[in-house]
C-alpha cells in the first residue's frame, strides 16, 4: 500500500503541476456551458421561422405571434432568402414594404402558416406568392455535417496528438540526429494523413449513400475538391497543435478547445439559422463552418464553383496560416 499510495500522489502532483492540463479541467465545461447558454438562450417555444423583409409591422397581430421566429433580412437579398424558404429553412417570407408574402407549397408547415398570415394580415391587402422547393430530409442536410466532423477528428488527431507522442516519447529526438529535415518529416506526416481521410471519407460516403440515398444535386468532382481543401485545413491546424507542445493530455485539451465549438457550433447537428446575429457572424472564423457550408451548398441546392468559391478560398487561406505558424513554431525536442 505504502508503494500504490506513492504511485498516486506522483500521478496526482504530475497533473497538478502541468497547469495547463490542470486549467484546461477547470475552465473547458464552463466555456462549454457558457457558449451552450448563450446560442441557445431565450425562452419562447419557436414552432415557426419566419423572414422579413423591411422590418416588422407592429400593427399587424401577425408580428404579435408568440409562436413565431421573425428573422430580418435586408431586400436585396432576395434571392437568398428565398432559396432558403426553398430548402425549408424558413417557414415563410414576408416583405412589409411591398405588402407581399411567399410560401413554399411543400412545406410541412405551410398551410398554417399561410392561415395565420391571411386571418391576421389578410386585411392589409398582402400579396400571396409562392415557391416550390422539395423537402429536405434531416438525413440529406445531416451527411454533410458529420462526414466533416469525422475528417476533423481524423486529421486533428490524428496529425497533431501523434506528434505530440513522438516528441514526448523522444522519436522526434533520435529522428533529428538523421539527415531527414523537419519539412520532410512533417510533410509526410501530412500527406499519409491527407491520402488515409480521403479515402475514408470517400468510402463513408458511399457506403451511406448506397443505404440511404442521400440528395447529391451538385458536381463529386467539385465536392471532392472542396473537402481535399477541407482536409489540407484541418492537418495544418493540427501541426500547429504539433509544434511545440510535448504533454499529451495538454495538446489533447486544447485540441478539445477547438474541436468541441466547431463541433457544436458549424452547423454539424442543427441549423444557426436565427441563432444570434453575433453567434453566427463569430462562427465564420471556423474551417469546420466554410466546409460544411460549402457541401451542403453543392449537395443540396448543386451550387457551383463561383458559388462556393469563398468557401474554398477561405480554407486555402487557413491552410496557408496555419502552415506558416506550425513552421514558425516547430521544434524536435
Amino acid at each position: 500500500m505504502k508503494a500504490f499510495s506513492a504511485m498516486v500522489k506522483a500521478r496526482t502532483m504530475e497533473f497538478v503541476r502541468d497547469k495547463g492540463t490542470f486549467y484546461w479541467n477547470l475552465l473547458f465545461p464552463v466555456v462549454i456551458i457558457l457558449g451552450l447558454a448563450f446560442a441557445f438562450s431565450g425562452t419562447n417555444p419557436n414552432l415557426f421561422k419566419v423572414g422579413v423583409i423591411g422590418g416588422t409591422d407592429t400593427s399587424l397581430a401577425f408580428f404579435q405571434t408568440p409562436q413565431t421566429q421573425f428573422i430580418p433580412y435586408q431586400s436585396q437579398d432576395l434571392d437568398q432568402i428565398l432559396g432558403k424558404l426553398r430548402g425549408h429553412k424558413l417557414d415563410a417570407v414576408v416583405d412589409t414594404a411591398k405588402k407581399t408574402y411567399w410560401i413554399n407549397e411543400l412545406g410541412k408547415n405551410a398551410p398554417l402558416v399561410q392561415l395565420l398570415i391571411q386571418s391576421q394580415a389578410g386585411g392589409q391587402n398582402y400579396t400571396k406568392q409562392t415557391v416550390t422547393g422539395a423537402p429536405v430530409r434531416y438525413v440529406d442536410w445531416l451527411v454533410p455535417g458529420v462526414i466533416a466532423m469525422n475528417l476533423m477528428f481524423s486529421c486533428l488527431f490524428g496529425v497533431g496528438f501523434v506528434l505530440v507522442r513522438y516528441r514526448k516519447n523522444g522519436v522526434l529526438k533520435r529522428m533529428k540526429a538523421t539527415p531527414v529535415s523537419a519539412l520532410s518529416f512533417v510533410t509526410a506526416q501530412g500527406v499519409s494523413r491527407f491520402l488515409i481521410v480521403l479515402l475514408t471519407s470517400i468510402v463513408i460516403f458511399a457506403a451511406t449513400d448506397i443505404v440511404l440515398k442521400f440528395r447529391m444535386e451538385g458536381s463529386y468532382l467539385l465536392l471532392i475538391l472542396l473537402f481535399c481543401l477541407g482536409i489540407l485545413s484541418m492537418i495544418s491546424l493540427g501541426l500547429v497543435f504539433a509544434s511545440r507542445f510535448k504533454s499529451e493530455e495538454l495538446a489533447n485539451g486544447l485540441m478539445n478547445l477547438v474541436t468541441f465549438p466547431m463541433m457544436l457550433l458549424s452547423g454539424v447537428f442543427f441549423s444557426l439559422e436565427g441563432a444570434p446575429k453575433l453567434l453566427q457572424t463569430s462562427t465564420q472564423i471556423l474551417p469546420l463552418t466554410h466546409l460544411i457550408q460549402g457541401a451542403r451548398a453543392i449537395m443540396l441546392d448543386g451550387a457551383g464553383f463561383w458559388t462556393v468559391a469563398p468557401d474554398m478560398l477561405f480554407l486555402g487561406a487557413f491552410t496557408v496560416l496555419c502552415l506558416g505558424v506550425a513552421a514558425w513554431l516547430f521544434k524536435w525536442e
